[in-house]
């Protein structure tokens, strides 16, 4: 799967929404362990979902949340330069926004197909 980055490398661009990217410092095995926590967290979600059970599914999202703020994906910014965050803006209202319409619309085109 193409993921279409910022110049910056500071988002993702997930149908034409900005998502926050994970910081560059972190070393590969502490990514690669927050990331497998991550998961295991989503499906924990899922689970207590299907289950109904209430106090799972607030320790489930407890753990996605701990793990998105390990990644730098939520939180404070990873950044030093004092740009503002704009995680989960349409980059059309965002300081990318004209970076973004310059592109073709080949890049453009989100890359992920949902099933239907």
């Amino acid at each position: 799967m193409r993921v279409l980055e910022t110049p910056d490398g500071r988002y993702i661009v997930v149908h034409g929404r900005l998502w926050r990217r994970h910081r560059p410092d972190l070393e590969p095995v502490q990514r690669d362990r927050l990331v497998r926590d991550l998961m295991d967290a989503r499906r924990a979600v899922r689970a207590a979902k299907r289950s109904g059970d209430e106090a799972a599914l607030v320790r489930a999202r407890a753990a996605v949340d701990a793990a998105k703020h390990g990644l730098g994906e939520r939180g404070p910014v990873w950044w030093t330069d004092g740009a503002p965050d704009q995680n989960r803006r349409m980059i059309a209202n965002t300081p990318y926004a004209a970076w973004y319409a310059a592109l073709p619309e080949s890049v453009r085109a989100d890359p992920v197909r949902r099933r239907g």
